[in-house]
């Protein structure tokens, strides 16, 4: 077992659905992930239509999910950040709790689309998890057909809802 370093190790929890695999919020993870003692852990939840959820058909959920995790790993390890991921819930919010479990993270970044192409902002999942968790929360809205990623001021967003 190596020596455990005199400095605690930062841990970054990153949830996002369709937006994981985009360079757009590679970004703003390089930007937190920046020091070598960084530990990131990125959950891609298994998301499914209410149709398939209503015939528990989540095949189709899973393995998008799963390819999602892995063009985001694959990433992470092209620009030297080591991080590793899981599946995780479809609900973000039960997918964060199941992350806080084993993986007690210092920061989280909830990345989502932009208002009025993001089902977790129409469900305040953000707002909702700044509630919840006492760590940092930072959103993060990707605009993949723009090309753009940027951190959502929690003010903005207080005073929006």
């Amino acid at each position: 077992m190596p020596a455990s370093s005199s400095q605690p190790r930062h841990r970054l929890l990153v949830i996002s659905n369709a937006t994981l695999a985009g360079a757009e919020l590679f970004r703003e993870i390089r930007e937190r992930a920046d020091e070598a003692e960084t530990e990131v852990l990125i959950v891609a939840p298994a998301l499914s239509s209410r149709l398939h959820y209503w015939m528990s058909d989540f095949d189709d959920g899973v393995a998008n999910a799963q390819a999602r995790l892995e063009r985001s790993l694959e990433h992470c390890a092209a620009a030297g950040i080591t991080a590793h991921g899981q599946l995780g819930d479809a609900h973000p919010l039960q997918a964060i709790d199941d992350a806080m479990r084993v993986f007690q993270p210092d920061e989280i970044i909830i990345a989502t689309h932009p208002p009025g192409r993001s089902n977790w902002l129409e469900r305040d999942v953000v707002a909702d998890a700044r509630r919840r968790y006492h760590v940092p929360i930072v959103h993060v809205e990707v605009d993949s057909a723009h090309n753009d990623a940027h951190v959502v001021n929690p003010d903005a967003e207080t005073r929006a809802t």
